[in-house]
């Protein structure tokens, strides 16, 4: 959603403060820029002919000038006392950090919660991890948390987007919501470790529900929630609610029926087609738009 002026700013007034590179991290600190919060990364510093230390700064310079927009980027090397010195000054200002390192690089970085928690009681720590507990020492990315949440069923090449790590940017950012209300209750820090396997799983639940598969109402069984060929290209129908469902019916010369019984039939499902099969994306987009249809042209 767009940052406008009239958006919420719940975490104005506070300071977060991100280590964690690649993707989640800084989707997680831009969301917090956004609530208000005054932002910082630090980083490593860079390689002679690169802006920033950050793997996404260098295979993606324009995601990471997006993720970074309204974010305080300063460079230290945390494996010495210069390095040290400027994320510990930073620290003493810091209601929330944010990591994404595996526990035992965090221990030896001196970042132990049990570490913070002695030297900054009302430090809170934001860990994203790749998957929670015992696991969380295990190597992983993206692809293989989706693997093992069920979803690339199907699929031969890697998925349209990064499922697993911005659904984890977004619990992360939730947790940092939660950690200063912790606070503001408690009067202390505390640590909330975000897994990515965990938010992949959470994103899975519709399809372990049975909601997405074949013969689920949002995986095809419905033939009012599709995506259909039509005379030049496809589109999105949602017509899932019983009055969207009628509506589509009717323009597809069937009964105006919305149940279910009428919308899971094979011969229902072969109407609809045919008619969206006769019309044009452009036709299809106004007759949605006249019939109040939820229904998308594909390009």
């Amino acid at each position: 959603m767009p940052h406008t002026a009239a958006h919420p700013t719940p975490l104005q007034g506070s300071r977060v403060l991100s280590l964690a590179l690649n993707l989640p991290g800084p989707a997680a600190l831009l969301r917090c820029a956004r609530m208000g919060a005054e932002c910082t990364k630090l980083e490593p510093p860079p390689a002679p002919g690169h802006a920033s230390a950050d793997p996404m700064g260098i295979y993606s310079p324009t995601a990471y000038a997006d993720l970074h927009q309204g974010v305080r980027v300063l460079h230290a090397h945390l494996k010495t006392e210069e390095g040290q010195a400027a994320l510990h000054a930073e620290l003493a200002r810091t209601d929330v950090l944010i990591t994404s390192f595996r526990p035992s690089a965090l221990a030896k970085l001196g970042l132990g919660w049990e570490v913070l928690q002695v030297r900054y009681p009302r430090l809170s720590l934001v860990r994203i991890v790749g998957a929670l507990g015992e696991r969380a020492e295990e190597p992983g990315h993206d692809l293989t948390y989706q693997a093992e949440a069920g979803l690339l069923a199907g699929l031969q090449a890697p998925p349209p987007t990064l499922f697993a790590d911005m659904a984890g940017a977004l619990v992360a950012s939730e947790a940092v919501l939660q950690a200063l209300l912790a606070r503001s209750q408690q009067g202390a820090g505390v640590c909330i470790e975000v897994g990515l396997a965990e938010a992949a799983q959470w994103l899975a639940l519709p399809l372990h529900w049975g909601l997405t598969t074949p013969q689920g109402d949002v995986g095809g069984a419905h033939a009012g929630y599709r995506i259909y060929p039509c005379r030049d290209g496809r589109v999105a129908v949602a017509a899932l609610e019983p009055h969207f469902a009628a509506r589509l019916c009717e323009a597809a010369g069937l009964p105006a029926r919305g149940d279910m019984e009428h919308l899971r039939d094979p011969a229902t499902h072969a109407a609809i087609a045919r008619f969206l099969q006769g019309q044009t994306r452009e036709q299809l987009t106004a007759l949605a738009q006249a019939r109040d249809i939820p229904l998308h042209a594909l390009h």
